[in-house]
């Protein structure tokens, strides 16, 4: 089943540009064709075509359902983009597909990509969601300075288990199975290719972040933040057996 993304489809009764597009001159749907769309936000749509128009299709919605997140608890992953962008639309549609709730992307001290291309990253996780058959997009807060995303901790993830992914050997390390419990919202930090500064190490450690090894090899960048968001899935749902 293909769904279709409309983030306004309860006020507007149309499916955005990109969509009417792919809707009606690649799947050549027209009036009175049955489709499907989501909101991004948990709301799954089964509407009929009224008006098949490659820029703006009009629908009538038949019915509604609120699908819930097929994981608990929030999942929050922070990453620092790597020079190379393409492994990072990688790990934003893997990481999509598996399920997080929130993504930042850091500007470090060492940081080789200081700016990304936020609209075309919104394309790809918007076309993760849909090939998951998910209803719920990561929200997406684009690229932040390291300081002001330490300076967000206390107060939007107070509650979360906050784990660090470090290689230098300043602080003692704990495997992320030890660190993490089942059932604890938790904020996962992935640093540069040249690793944090140890003034950013500091800053983390006082925030509250524990050191954690993801084993024992080097991973690259994308590598440590999806092996760190599957660990994070496993523990959840062996907890719940």
């Amino acid at each position: 089943m293909i769904r279709f993304y409309a983030p306004d489809i309860t006020d507007s009764k149309t499916l955005p540009e990109t969509e009417s597009a792919h809707c009606c001159r690649v799947l050549r749907m027209k009036d009175g064709d049955i489709i499907y769309a989501v909101d991004g936000k948990g709301g799954a749509y089964k509407c009929m075509i009224l008006e098949a128009h490659p820029k703006h299709t009009v629908v009538e919605i038949l019915d509604k359902t609120e699908e819930s997140l097929h994981w608990q608890p929030g999942i929050t992953l922070a990453v620092a983009p790597t020079k190379n962008i393409d492994r990072m639309e990688w790990l934003l549609e893997k990481a999509t597909e598996i399920g997080v709730n929130e993504i930042f992307f850091l500007k470090c001290e060492h940081s080789e990509r200081k700016e990304v291309k936020d609209d075309r990253l919104m394309k790809i996780l918007v076309s993760a969601m849909k090939q998951s058959m998910k209803a719920f997009m990561p929200v997406y807060h684009g690229m932040i300075s390291y300081k002001e995303f330490i300076s967000r901790i206390k107060a939007d993830f107070s509650d979360s288990s906050l784990i660090m992914g470090y290689c230098s050997p300043e602080y003692p390390k704990m495997e992320l199975t030890k660190v993490y419990r089942p059932g604890e919202n938790v904020v996962i930090l992935i640093g540069p290719e040249g690793d944090f500064s140890p003034e950013e190490v500091t800053m983390a450690v006082n925030a509250g972040f524990i050191p954690s090894t993801f084993g024992n090899t080097r991973l690259r960048t994308e590598t440590a933040a999806l092996y760190a968001l599957t660990a994070v899935h496993v523990i959840n749902n062996l907890g719940e057996k």
